[in-house]
């Protein structure tokens, strides 16, 4: 039996979304899944084990559609899922407002192109939910690329930095930023593993001018910034600041803001925001972001409050690059 949180607020819109696509019900999609042999839902909560059902269904859907409309690329898959979370917000809800289904999907295309050559996740530092998003990516997109993606993360303080390689099997870059030339030098490299892990580079900044000194290096075509601590003193100034150098000598660079919006650092009484504001936090995104979040990179609950599925976001890429990639070596076989 179908049932997920906020069922009656969501049906109307999916039943017409997998219309679109020729079924009638979740239990049909799901059946043309497991016809195919994915289960969906062992394959979301794989990756993040304490998503709510909703996520499960809304995945369900974005992959049955991709497998009904008879695309054979991953990259088109996700732009399909995209279309499944989006019919999964409930309307008029923040997560509605900003188009944050669709921009999933958008992003997870990104990722699977071949124009795209640098992913850069701007963390925080303090939190592990972007390394769990960059293993993720990893482990998935390089299976239908020609060329493996090169992921990165870029955060404040490099002691940090250290700590996220040490403790995720990543590769340390050790920085030194010359404030009177712009130079930016490496002093040292360390894999703490062998494995695929280690070609993540983790990057521990002293500031906003070294930050954006490494995405210009390591050349980064999409990033998203997290919403944690720095996000006022780093994360959003890094991805404005390198988006306006791009646009300056015509790169393409897609920034996403994820979790930008709840403010939960720096919220409307915070910063005198006024009463239909969601903070600081909410405006600075919106200044620079090609597609913005709502709610937690990691917390489903966060995301479920925005009126989305409870997934974080940062698990939530890597579900939908997988399933992505799992509907294209479906129809290769």
């Amino acid at each position: 039996m179908v049932k997920f949180q906020n069922m009656d607020k969501k049906m109307g819109q999916i039943e017409a979304f997998l219309k679109r696509y020729g079924m009638d019900s979740l239990d049909e999609a799901g059946e043309v899944c497991l016809s195919c042999g994915m289960d969906v839902p062992a394959i979301v909560r794989e990756i993040q084990p304490i998503c709510f059902d909703d996520a499960c269904w809304a995945y369900t859907a974005g992959t049955a559609a991709a497998l009904s409309s008879g695309t054979a690329e991953a990259r088109e898959a996700a732009l399909i899922m995209g279309e499944a979370l989006q019919a999964f917000c409930v309307k008029g809800s923040v997560a509605d407002e900003r188009q944050v289904g669709t921009g999933h999907g958008r992003l997870a295309a990104m990722v699977l192109s071949e124009e795209v050559r640098c992913f850069a996740f701007l963390a925080g530092h303090e939190s592990f939910a972007a390394a769990e998003g960059a293993i993720g990516i990893v482990q998935s997109a390089d299976k239908v690329r020609k060329t493996p993606l090169k992921v990165i993360l870029n955060g404040l303080g490099k002691d940090a930095a250290r700590m996220i390689s040490r403790m995720n099997g990543f590769t340390y870059v050790k920085t030194r930023f010359d404030y009177k030339t712009d130079e930016l030098a490496i002093l040292e490299e360390k894999s703490y593993s062998g494995g695929g892990r280690a070609r993540i580079r983790c990057y521990g900044a002293d500031d906003v001018r070294e930050g954006v000194a490494v995405m210009e290096r390591e050349n980064v075509d999409v990033s998203i910034s997290g919403n944690g601590t720095n996000m006022v003193r780093f994360t959003h100034l890094v991805a404005g600041a390198y988006k306006k150098r791009c646009l300056e000598r015509n790169k393409t660079y897609f920034a996403c803001a994820s979790g930008g919006g709840i403010g939960r650092t720096l919220g409307p009484d915070e910063t005198s925001a006024g009463p239909a504001s969601y903070g600081l936090t909410d405006s600075m995104s919106r200044m620079y972001g090609d597609t913005t979040f709502a709610g937690s990179s990691s917390v489903p609950a966060h995301v479920a409050m925005m009126g989305f599925v409870g997934m974080g976001n940062n698990p939530m890429v890597g579900a939908t690059v997988r399933l992505a990639v799992a509907v294209q070596e479906s129809r290769d076989k």
